[in-house]
């Protein structure tokens, strides 16, 4: 369904620090510069950070929340771990388990230094 996913960001250095340790926690390579952005690939689809073309100050969405799919509950609390180290802010419950219609997940809530909300999922194979 989507071709990418972009997330403004006020330094872009800053930020990509953030992500390269964040996703490479996760196991995907460091982001690839293209002029005012980085792009971060792996085989299931492609995330990009970028300053403002409009020159305007970059700011989250409220009620927004950018999910990673990680494959376990060790892989999330690593890249909440990475993220937390370099500049993020933990949010929400801790890492854990929840339980919901959906079935049992595993969930690690943090937010990026521009205060984007993100989230590793980890969904068990059903039994």
């Amino acid at each position: 369904m989507f071709s990418h996913v972009m997330l403004g960001v006020n330094d872009l250095e800053k930020s990509k620090k953030f992500y390269d340790a964040m996703l490479g926690a996760i196991g995907i390579p460091a982001g690839v510069a293209n002029k005012n952005r980085y792009f971060y690939r792996s085989p299931t689809g492609n995330f990009a950070i970028t300053t403002p073309i409009n020159g305007q100050p970059a700011t989250h969405g409220n009620g927004s929340t950018l999910g990673f799919a990680v494959s376990s509950p060790e892989q999330a609390d690593a890249f909440h771990a990475a993220g937390c180290a370099n500049g993020g802010v933990t949010c929400e419950d801790p890492p854990g388990w929840r339980e919901g219609p959906a079935g049992k997940i595993y969930l690690a809530y943090l937010r990026d230094p521009d205060g984007n909300k993100l989230c590793a999922l980890h969904r068990p194979p059903k039994v």
